[in-house]
């Protein structure tokens, strides 16, 4: 596909060549939604929003992407900028609200992916986590979710259909390693079990519809016994792991391969297949200035860094306990997984 690029200022035409109107996905997050691959060091093309694009654009050809995704980013750092660079916008939620703006009735898609790097800064050098930080640092992850939430549903319309995410578990891997371990991945379970409830409020509050990933990858499934190779038999949901992160790996690192990100890929795909209502023609309205606000960078474009969605009702709401809940059970367990990569090399 050739990448569109825009400049600041400036907006993506709204018509195709085809003559038939120009529709917009825009995809917001961290690591996942960038393709992050430790292997080659770097952000790539196998990014499971790049893949949902492609699913996305055989359905409607004149769909484009605007891809804001950054790597290393927290709930905290979306909101107020500071990891990646975005023309004439503060931060990478504020390119997401102006792109919504600038294409208003035009965006039909939006996936949101983050969070699991907002404790980075609570593990220590042992890869222990400090408890005290985690409920400082896990309280505000709640309330920032909820706010990027809320603003990006309000900023849509009625035809915008939105989708979140839920957490593998990458603390299944622990279980190849032993006693301990296995100890490790099953106290593990009910910690991601909870985070993923608690995500889905926040969601589901804010009129998001949400892909199970973590059912994706099978995280529940601990009795099914197969064989990982290399290691023996082990439950299903650890020979997922293996199978779908580099966890296993000599990289040691639990970012999803490309495989794995076909799977989320997978998850939000079918989501959106469930619920799929064709868009009827859109017009901006006239008082709005296409030309006022950029739009980020488009399909298959970086920032800058050294399936369809259920048709639901916009909430003013803003789910706090459900925030908090999540802040609490994601700090204790999914949010180590990013950070360790994250800590290591304070580039994503």
């Amino acid at each position: 596909m050739t990448a569109v690029l825009c400049a600041p200022g400036l907006a993506v035409a709204d018509e195709a060549s085809n003559g038939k109107e120009t529709t917009y996905y825009i995809s917001l997050g961290d690591s996942l939604a960038t393709g992050y691959q430790p292997d080659v060091d770097k952000d790539t093309a196998v990014a499971y929003t790049d893949q949902l694009y492609t699913q996305l654009k055989r359905r409607d050809p004149n769909l484009q992407h605007i891809r804001l995704g950054c790597t290393g980013e927290t709930t905290e750092s979306l909101i107020k900028g500071g990891r990646c660079d975005y023309p004439q916008a503060q931060s990478q939620l504020d390119a997401a609200l102006k792109a919504l703006a600038q294409h208003k009735g035009k965006v039909a898609y939006v996936s949101l992916s983050v969070g699991a790097n907002d404790i980075q800064a609570c593990v220590g050098p042992a890869e222990t986590l400090d408890a005290a930080c985690l409920n400082t640092a896990g309280q505000a992850m709640g309330e920032h979710l909820t706010q990027i939430a809320a603003a990006l549903r309000k900023a849509g319309t009625e035809h915008t259909q939105y989708t979140g995410s839920t957490y593998y578990n990458p603390f299944l891997a622990a279980w190849l390693t032993g006693t301990p371990g296995q100890k490790t991945a099953e106290e593990s379970a009910p910690l991601i079990r909870a985070a993923n409830r608690a995500i889905s409020q926040v969601y589901g509050t804010a009129g998001f519809e949400v892909a199970d990933v973590a059912g994706a990858y099978s995280s529940e499934d601990s009795t099914t016994l197969v064989n990982v190779p290399g290691a023996g038999v082990a439950p299903k949901n650890v020979a997922k792991i293996c199978q779908l992160t580099w966890t296993c790996t000599d990289e040691k690192d639990p970012h999803p391969n490309a495989d794995g990100h076909k799977v989320i890929a997978g998850a939000f795909s079918a989501v959106l297949a469930e619920r799929h209502t064709p868009h009827p023609t859109m017009s901006t309205p006239s008082n709005e200035s296409a030309s006022s606000a950029p739009t980020g960078k488009t399909e298959g474009n970086n920032p800058t860094t050294d399936g369809d969605l259920a048709e639901t009702g916009a909430s003013n709401t803003t789910p706090a306990l459900a925030g908090a809940g999540l802040a609490i059970v994601l700090a204790g367990s999914a949010g180590v997984y990013f950070a360790r990569r994250h800590r290591a090399t304070d580039r994503n």
